[in-house]
C-alpha cells in the first residue's frame, strides 16, 4: 500500500508575475502542482505472476474479456508475433505501466511530459493543451498509430470543478487538484497481457497519476489505469500500479521487447 501523503504537503502558489491580469497563463509545467520529474522504479505488489513472467496461453483471468477477446487470446502464438516484428504488442500504453521496468520522466518542453520506460525501450509524450492548437487537433491516421498513440494531459482540477475541465471529465471525489490526468487513444492494436490478450484500434486509456511525498524517505506514486475497449471488453479494466523514486539513473537498463 503505497505511503499516505503529508498532509503539510501543501500544493505550491502560482509563480509570482505569471498570468496576472492581461498576462497569459503560466504554462502546465510552469503550474505543476507536484513534480513527477526523475528516476523512478516499478513496485510489483500485486499481479506478481503476470507481470514477472509471460503467462501461458489461455491465462487472462481478471480482465474482463468478452468471448471475441477470449477466442483471439486462445489463438496467441509468440512465433508468429516475433516473424511479424511485433514483439511489443505487449509493451502498448494499455499495458506498459504494469510491467516491471524503471521510468524517467523529465520535461521536453513547457507542454510536454516524457516518459521514457527501460523494458521495451518506450517513450510516452504527454501533451497538456497549448493554446495555439484547438483540442482535438490531428488525429493519427490507422497507419500512423503508435504502441503509445496520443496522450492528451492535464493537472486534475479540485472536487469542486473550476477551470481546466477541457476533457469534459469530471473530478474525482477526494482529489484536490494535485494530479496528473492522461487520455490515451490511437493506440496501435496490442495486448493488455503479453500472452495474446488482446486489445483493439478502439481502446482508450484513462490514468490518474497520484504523488505521495515520504518525509524520510523515496517519493511515490501510483498510478490507477483505466482501459475501455468496446470491441474486447464487456467493462473497464482498472489497475494500479505502484512506482518509487530512486535516486539517480544508475540502475537503467534498457531491454528491448519480449515476446516470451
Amino acid at each position: 500500500e503505497a505511503p499516505a501523503l503529508r498532509a503539510e504537503q501543501a500544493a505550491p502558489q502560482p509563480a509570482q508575475g505569471r498570468g496576472g491580469r492581461g498576462g497569459p497563463p503560466p504554462t502546465p509545467r510552469a503550474a505543476a502542482p507536484v513534480d513527477f520529474t526523475g528516476n523512478w522504479v516499478s513496485i510489483v505488489s500485486e499481479d506478481w505472476r503476470w507481470r514477472m513472467m509471460t503467462p501461458p496461453k489461455g491465462d487472462y483471468a481478471n480482465i474482463p474479456l468478452n468471448a471475441t477477446a477470449r477466442k483471439v487470446a486462445d489463438a496467441w502464438d509468440p512465433a508468429r508475433d516475433e516473424a511479424a516484428g511485433e514483439q511489443c504488442k505487449g509493451y502498448a500504453a494499455p499495458a506498459i505501466m504494469r510491467e516491471p521496468t524503471r521510468l524517467r520522466i523529465s520535461w521536453v518542453d513547457d507542454y510536454t511530459l516524457k516518459i521514457e520506460t527501460d523494458a521495451g525501450m518506450q517513450t510516452r509524450l504527454l501533451q497538456f493543451a497549448r493554446p495555439e492548437i484547438p483540442p482535438g487537433a490531428a488525429p493519427a491516421a490507422a497507419g500512423q498509430r503508435s504502441w503509445q498513440g496520443v496522450s492528451v494531459a492535464r493537472w486534475e482540477p479540485p472536487p469542486q470543478g473550476g477551470r481546466g475541465l477541457s476533457l469534459g471529465l469530471a473530478p474525482r471525489a477526494g482529489t484536490q487538484g494535485r494530479s496528473l490526468e492522461v487520455v490515451t487513444n490511437q493506440i496501435r492494436p496490442g495486448y493488455l497481457r503479453k500472452n495474446g490478450v488482446p486489445f483493439s484500434e478502439n481502446a482508450s486509456v484513462t490514468e490518474y497519476f497520484d504523488l505521495f511525498p515520504e518525509p524520510d524517505g523515496p517519493d511515490w506514486f501510483v498510478v490507477t489505469t483505466r482501459v475501455n475497449d468496446p470491441v474486447y471488453l464487456g467493462e473497464a479494466w482498472v489497475t494500479t500500479s505502484h512506482f518509487k523514486k530512486e535516486p539517480d539513473a544508475s540502475k537503467w537498463s534498457p531491454t528491448p521487447c519480449q515476446v516470451r
